[in-house]
């Protein structure tokens, strides 16, 4: 995808973002969570959301969909350019 173009786009004509690599990992999940309705059409309900004592783990992000079904945001660390967030809904 070395050829894709991002634009901003202005009533006076479109200007062409330069991309920028994250600086962390909670960078990328700080801005899907920020933009998750906009990005995903998921409204975003908490952050490292635990889930419990019996499981012991966290979800990175969590959201509802249109149709108040959970959707679980993942972002991770990865080598492969655009494999850094994913989501998936139940």
């Amino acid at each position: 995808m070395s050829g894709l173009k991002l634009y901003h786009t202005t009533t006076s004509g479109a200007i062409e973002v330069a991309p920028r690599l994250a600086e962390t990992e909670a960078d990328v999940q700080g801005m899907v969570e920020a933009h998750m309705e906009t990005l995903l059409g998921v409204r975003f309900l908490a952050s490292e959301y635990s889930t419990g004592p019996v499981h012991g783990g966290r979800i990175d992000s969590l959201g509802l969909d249109e149709n108040g079904s959970p959707v679980i945001s993942s972002t991770s660390e990865a080598l492969t350019p655009g494999s850094s967030t994913r989501a998936c809904s139940t």
